[in-house]
């Protein structure tokens, strides 16, 4: 147990040291409690971002109960590592390759949705907000995470978009806008419900027991209306006589 905390202390340190900053960020509006939504950005991120980015602390077997997936649906379409259905899921990229081709091995993002400021808002900015940059080592930048190491791995499906700029008034540049110059396969409604799905997602990965206390919830809500409502006629019976 002890070893397990000091790795979720080790795993948060370097996402809350970049958490800060003063971009504006757009409002995702998830719903965890959206099964197909959570479908959709599960499906999205195992098949764009799994490659490079674990989820250490969620298995596979967790997340095909809480997603109403079956282990064969898990197996064939959401799982292209050696890894068992009972296993966590981690990738098969080695860390030192990682550090090797990127400069900076790629983190785990088990907790990504919590530990950012904004958390899902956060990641749905992120996703939406890589352009163009030739200065950079991969040819992209992002104006959440600046001079970040990583591509645009979703480019195929929102397009290529350049960064628009404006003036400040000492004089120096910020990205005002962006301007989409080549199509994806998807329009760009497509593309903000998949950037609010994979936001989704790992939302529900950073705390997959909000799932079940949000279903909770009710019930104790109902119970508390119910047992308010007996007190009060409990209450109500037993000052009847008294005056």
């Amino acid at each position: 147990m002890t070893k397990r905390l000091l790795a979720l202390l080790f795993a948060l340190l370097p996402l809350a040291a970049s958490a800060a900053g003063d971009v504006k960020l757009q409002a995702s509006n998830v719903n965890i409690g959206d099964r197909a939504s959570l479908q959709r950005g599960a499906a999205l991120y195992m098949n764009y971002c799994a490659g490079c980015h674990s989820l250490e602390f969620q298995r596979f077997s967790r997340m095909a109960e809480d997603l109403g997936l079956t282990e064969e649906q898990v197996m064939t379409w959401l799982n292209f590592t050696e890894r068992k259905f009972g296993e966590t899921m981690t990738i098969a990229m080695d860390k030192g390759d990682g550090e090797a081709w990127f400069g900076k091995a790629p983190p785990d993002l088990s907790l990504v949705a919590r530990a950012k400021l904004g958390g899902p808002d956060w990641v749905y900015t992120f996703l939406k907000s890589f352009y163009i940059d030739e200065t950079r080592p991969a040819g992209w930048n992002n104006t959440v995470l600046a001079n970040a190491s990583m591509p645009n791995v979703l480019w195929e499906l929102q397009g290529i978009q350049r960064a628009v700029y404006g003036q400040n008034k000492d004089g120096s540049s910020h990205v005002e806008r962006f301007e989409l110059t080549t199509a994806g396969r998807m329009t760009p409604q497509q593309f903000d419900q998949a950037a609010r799905d994979i936001s989704a997602f790992l939302a529900y990965v950073a705390e997959p027991a909000a799932l079940k206390r949000q279903s909770l919830g009710v019930w104790v809500l109902l119970f508390l209306s119910l047992f308010t409502f007996l007190a009060w006629l409990l209450k109500a019976e037993y000052w009847r006589d008294v005056h």
